[in-house]
């Protein structure tokens, strides 16, 4: 009898302590079960304000060539450097005129944030196809000209940019090939169908005039003629003088080879160009003209500005840059001024 009792007591004492434990069990499980939401809700919230909100800009470039390039690699630049989560749709036309159509329809489509518009194509391409995503723009030459702004300090309601031509650039050009090359005929190649081209040529034969210089030139519709323009003009010219035209600068190098066979000193546009045979230019940086574009466009993105606040901006102060090596090649007989006026290719 005794032992029955004692089994009885044992066996209600372990009850008692088996119960006491699942009660301390769930009773723990309940309070770290909304700790352990309240934790993740946190984490949600931390990440969200880090990563904050992020945007998606369509690039339209009219086609690659190094300037273009440097100029979008700026605007990434930029992007980049003020920490905003950004996704690019990067879309080159080729030089083709129907694909900047229907890329910018498709951006307009995919409703962008912004759309960055690498060249006078590639931005007026973007302002026909809309009136309401914003638009910035670089490697433009005259954005009035074009008809992409009223004025420089008249944005567009949803447009404006950076343009990459100094207003003095053409004028110390040309001002540099009558001095150096006193009664030079100058030899132009250009797309008569780029209003860029169009706006800079009519610049060059402005500034030409009153000097000792005669103009001479050929129109290309697109870059397989350019070496022939070239082969035509050499025995007629004394420089070559190529602007920043998209067609021609992307096959320069038909055009370098003419001048270093017929020891014809080339002038270009722009520094890049320098990298592919020219002998001289007074140019600017397009890197640096994309990534204030970029600064512009993160203005937007951010809401502190509208497009229509941010006047359309020249470039900074230019530099007369040489290449030695192409000044050799190409005959050209050293001036010591250069020595103290220029900034020569590969030197710092």
């Amino acid at each position: 009898m005794k032992k029955w009792l004692q089994l009885l007591i044992i066996a209600a004492i372990s009850v008692l302590v088996l119960a006491a434990c699942g009660g301390g069990d769930s009773s723990s499980s309940d309070a770290e079960e909304p700790e352990d939401a309240g934790d993740t809700e946190e984490s949600a919230d931390e990440e969200e304000a880090e990563g904050g909100e992020k945007f998606v800009i369509g690039a339209t470039q009219i086609l690659e060539h190094p300037s273009l390039d440097a100029a979008y690699e700026g605007f990434q630049d930029a992007i980049a450097d003020a920490g905003l989560d950004v996704e690019f749709n990067y879309q080159n036309a080729q030089n083709d005129q129907n694909n900047v159509k229907t890329i910018s329809d498709n951006f307009v489509a995919d409703n962008v944030d912004l759309i960055f518009a690498n060249s006078t194509p590639s931005a007026l391409g973007a302002l026909n196809a809309t009136n309401d995503i914003p638009i910035l723009f670089t490697s433009v030459t005259d954005a009035v000209d074009a008809g992409l702004v009223d004025a420089m300090d008249k944005p567009g309601d949803n447009i404006t940019g950076v343009v990459d031509l100094h207003p003095e650039s053409i004028e110390n050009t040309v001002e540099f090939i009558d001095k150096y090359f006193e009664g030079a005929t100058v030899g132009l190649i250009y797309n008569a169908g780029e209003k860029n081209s169009v706006t800079q040529i009519e610049a060059v034969k402005a500034a030409a005039e009153g000097t000792s210089l005669t103009i001479s030139e050929r129109t290309v519709a697109n870059s397989s003629e350019v070496q022939q323009a070239a082969t035509t003009l050499a025995g007629d010219v004394d420089v070559f003088y190529i602007i920043t035209d998209n067609t021609v600068v992307s096959a320069l190098d038909s055009v370098v080879g003419v001048a270093n066979d017929q020891q014809i000193p080339l002038i270009v546009g722009e520094p890049d160009s320098l990298e592919k045979g020219g002998f001289a230019t007074f140019g600017i940086d397009y890197h640096t003209i994309g990534y204030r574009t970029g600064e512009m466009a993160v203005e937007v993105l951010k809401g502190e500005k509208t497009t229509a606040e941010i006047d359309v901006e020249y470039p900074p102060a230019m530099q007369l840059f040489i290449n030695k090596e192409a000044a050799e090649a190409q005959g050209v007989e050293w001036n010591d001024d250069w020595d103290n006026d220029a900034q020569f290719l590969g030197e710092e």
